[in-house]
């Protein structure tokens, strides 16, 4: 019997790339039979499984799996001692031919983190979703668990007879709570899904393929009203995708299952993909937000083929997944659905958090990452992987051409499909189809991390490549000439050299914005002309795309300590007032009131007022119950210190076309609460008008945000100590702990942070643990003695990799922080 949960996974090592060749070079795996019930009363499942997969030699192996209790193992109907799994590994002794491997075993259930999760949502009976993304497959079933090791699955499962079940493949029930789902096409394991719960299902059909939508019931009312949108999204994504790919939809039924305490933000499944449930809307949001929902819904459907149809043999080609998952779902959802801002949206916050990962000490390349082991590859799921890959994808789609881009994609699905795949056989796919030798180019953009720097001097443009590199990255760009009383033009750039001359210069009044287009990716730094320029120019620019690649120079220049926060606020208070797209009203309000108020400034409150006027001038300006009028009010809700002002709006004296619903109305609570304008009980108040899980959710946050000392203490037991907490609510309460306005209630907790939190790896695993960390970090403590404890940190060994990985990035957030604040100090202070 081997210990449950979080703590014995800690113990399991990590699955090297050479332990995965080594055994991919020995197995061929051909199909699972799974049989698993979820009835038994209590905190564990039965697991039985049934491995049926052929030796091309004889050697030694072994089976992955993490249980309670191991109770039976054979290897062809000869039993193996289950005394000799350790560490999650039962080693296998094997002749050369095919053989059935079973194991039976008692897995623990869990309300965080991966495996099979019991996810807590009174008042109704908890769902079930499995979860065995990357490493979590052997929480649920002994396997195989590579993504090279591709094989069938066959399912039964018991569960309560309330419970609708659903999975890779169409589920039939058997009477009595047992269910089948059909064999499925060849998968890795980390694919294989399943969910049970009482769920509330809406069904439809499009080009002949079965489409479901399924939420908990306390959702159902609000999945109902936005159905035929996910639906309407859904379709056209399949014909975007089966003109781009010429290659029909594979899996069979569609299901999109809304799951509570989900931490991923969704899971592309084969056939049953899962969402967070936050993405069924409650209560009004901004159009912005439902364009992110579509993105999701598009970014995983394209995962149906890169990533499910053909996968990357090994972790250190992630970015084959999710690159270009991200760059298709921005993509196809601004040229096939009505949600035409995609483009924006990846400007003002997606690119950003690339460029923000690829700045920092932890950055890594794109590709042929170096990921010696899963636990490593893991950490690289991030806004290099996700974002500059992205980025670095539409610069190679302008460089080759549409038609040479999509025509290697083609090949490579094809010669690929239901098997796995390396860079080097796109690279291939491309070059078949009409590309130059993409070799140099591969090094320079994939295999090469850190990003170029673009910038004017005189009537040339300088690239210099990321420090420490000699990387020669072509780029193609535009630069959009603004303000010099000719209008509005662009001048095409093809860089190839390290300098580049262009056929205009910087000049008073006049801006030129380096990748006006945002076509590239890269660091841009303006010439002094044109920062002077902004200002009056910004509030012109019709295109909502130039305007976030202005601003993503304008916020990495003052994280890089070259623009002043001065500036960044002129710039702001400027903008905010005209800025036609909620995207960028709530991304650059968040910005302003957690980067450069919270942290770079300190909670100053001149700033906070610029900020906050700016803001009320855009409230009132837009048009009544538009969600131009609904960001404006979440960014005041962050930034102003007016709470007489949010309590006129929680009493019914909002402006006109404002509905201060269910989430708005915990977002003025929630920054009550950190201004010690509401107390427990008018908390618990707010608890008792929203009864939902959700709400449950919003008043822990808020209850965490209180000034009061007895129950930061609270609070902070739970965060270091409280194994059982959800996800959700472990979220939530790191969420509301910090804040500018109470350093001096929380100085203690800087010091417990560095010596507490490690801790936390013997609780819980995986993501949860990272995220514990970047939610904990003590950001507004911006002194050396905190940046000090955390390389003190940092220097420790043993440290979990995803713990070690988050306090990084927050510390390296916190070294721009103490240069931000540096360099707006006068000399004649700093030397006093």
């Amino acid at each position: 019997c081997l210990p449950c949960g979080a703590t014995y996974s800690r113990r399991m090592p990590s699955l090297t790339v050479r332990e995965a060749q080594v055994r991919a070079a020995l197995l061929e795996v051909l199909a699972y039979d799974l049989e698993l019930d979820l009835t038994i009363p209590g905190d564990t499942f039965s697991s039985s499984c049934l491995i049926s997969f052929d030796t091309t030699s004889a050697g030694c192996t072994f089976v992955d799996v993490s249980c309670s209790e191991l109770t039976r193992a054979e290897l062809d109907d000869e039993p193996l001692d289950p005394s000799l799994l350790s560490g999650g590994r039962l080693p296998l002794d094997l002749t050369d031919g095919r053989h059935r491997l079973r194991l039976e075993a008692v897995m623990p259930t869990a309300t965080t983190a991966r495996g099979c999760i019991a996810a807590p949502t009174p008042p109704t009976a908890a769902p079930i979703c499995t979860r065995s993304a990357v490493d979590a497959a052997p929480r649920i079933f002994g396997c195989f668990d590579q993504p090279d090791l591709k094989a069938v699955y066959r399912t039964q499962v018991s569960v309560p007879e309330d419970r609708t079940v659903l999975g890779n493949a169409p589920a039939t029930s058997l009477g009595g709570g047992r269910w089948e789902l059909a064999q499925t096409l060849p998968l890795s394991t980390y694919f294989w899904t399943l969910v049970a719960g009482p769920y509330h299902s809406v069904l439809s059909e499009h080009d002949g393929i079965p489409l479901g939508i399924h939420c908990t019931q306390w959702l159902a009312r609000h999945l109902d009203v936005d159905a035929d949108e996910i639906f309407t999204v859904t379709g056209q994504s399949f014909d975007a995708y089966h003109a781009m790919f010429g290659i029909r939809y594979p899996f069979g039924d569609y299901h999109q299952v809304f799951v509570p305490e989900f931490n991923f933000g969704a899971m592309e499944n084969p056939g049953c993909v899962t969402l967070r449930d936050s993405m069924v809307f409650r209560s009004k949001v901004p159009d912005g937000e439902r364009g992110l929902r579509a993105r999701v819904i598009v970014h995983e459907m394209a995962h149906q083929w890169f990533g499910d149809l053909v996968t990357m043999r090994w972790w250190d080609d992630l970015w084959l997944n999710e690159s270009f998952a991200e760059y298709m779902a921005h993509r196809v959802t601004d040229e096939a659905t009505g949600f035409t801002d995609s483009w924006v949206e990846f400007g003002f916050v997606r690119k950003r958090w690339g460029l923000m990962a690829d700045s920092r000490p932890s950055t890594h390349p794109v590709a042929s990452n170096g990921a010696n082991d899963v636990r490593s590859a893991f950490a690289d799921f991030d806004g290099i992987s996700y974002a500059k890959g992205a980025a670095v994808l539409k610069q190679l789609n302008t460089y080759l051409g549409d038609e040479v881009f999509l025509a290697g994609v083609r090949q490579h699905l094809n010669e690929h499909a239901y098997g796995n795949a390396t860079l080097a056989d796109l690279l291939a796919a491309w070059e078949s189809c009409g590309a130059r030798e993409l070799g140099p180019w591969a090094d320079a953009w994939l295999r090469t991390s850190g990003a170029d720097t673009l910038s004017l001097d005189d009537d040339s443009l300088v690239r210099t490549p990321p420090a420490g590199s000699d990387a020669e990255r072509p780029h193609s760009l535009v630069i959009r000439v603004l303000g010099d009383g000719e209008g509005e033009r662009d001048v095409a750039v093809q860089v190839t050299s390290p300098r580049t001359q262009v056929p205009v210069c910087p000049g008073p009044g006049r801006a030129l914005v380096l990748d006006g287009r945002d076509d590239t990716r890269d660091k841009v730094r303006y010439d002094a002309d044109t920062r002077a320029a902004l200002p009056a120019v910004l509030g012109r620019i019709d295109d909502p795309v130039t305007r976030a690649a202005i601003w993503l120079a304008v916020r990495d220049g003052v994280g890089d300590a070259v623009i002043g926060t001065d500036a960044a606020l002129d710039l702001l208070t400027a903008a905010l007032p005209t800025e036609d797209q909620d995207i960028a009203v709530r991304s650059l309000s968040g910005w302003a009131a957690r980067t450069v108020i919270g942290q770079y400034l300190g909670g100053e409150p001149s700033a906070r007022d610029r900020v906050a006027e700016a803001l009320a001038r855009r409230l009132h300006s837009a048009p009544p119950g538009s969600g131009l009028q609904l960001a404006a009010a979440q960014g005041l809700a962050e930034v102003c210190v007016d709470t007489a002002l949010f309590r006129g709006w929680l009493d019914g004296a909002a402006p006109d076309g404002l509905v201060v619903d269910a989430e708005l109305r915990w977002k003025l609570l929630l920054q009550m609460a950190w201004l010690g304008a509401v107390d427990a009980l008018d908390v618990e108040d707010e608890r008792r008008r929203d009864a939902s899980s959700k709400g449950a959710i919003h008043a822990a946050r808020c209850r965490a945000a209180l000034p009061d000392a007895a129950s930061k203490a609270e609070v902070w037991d739970r965060i270091i100590s409280d194994g059982s907490l959800s996800n959700y609510e472990l979220s939530a309460l790191c969420e509301g702990f910090w804040h500018p306005d109470q350093s001096a209630l929380l100085d203690g907790y800087v010091d417990r942070y560095f010596a507490e939190l490690p801790s936390t790896a013997s609780l819980r695993s995986g993501w949860v643990v990272a995220e514990t960390a970047l939610l904990g970090f003590p950001v507004y403590a911006v002194r050396q003695q905190t940046y000090d404890r955390a390389q003190a940190l940092l220097a420790a060994d043993p440290l979990d990799a995803g713990l070690r990985r988050a306090v990084a990035d927050r510390a390296d957030d916190l070294r721009r922080a103490l240069r931000v604040r540096a360099a707006a100090v006068p000399e004649s202070d700093a030397d006093r």
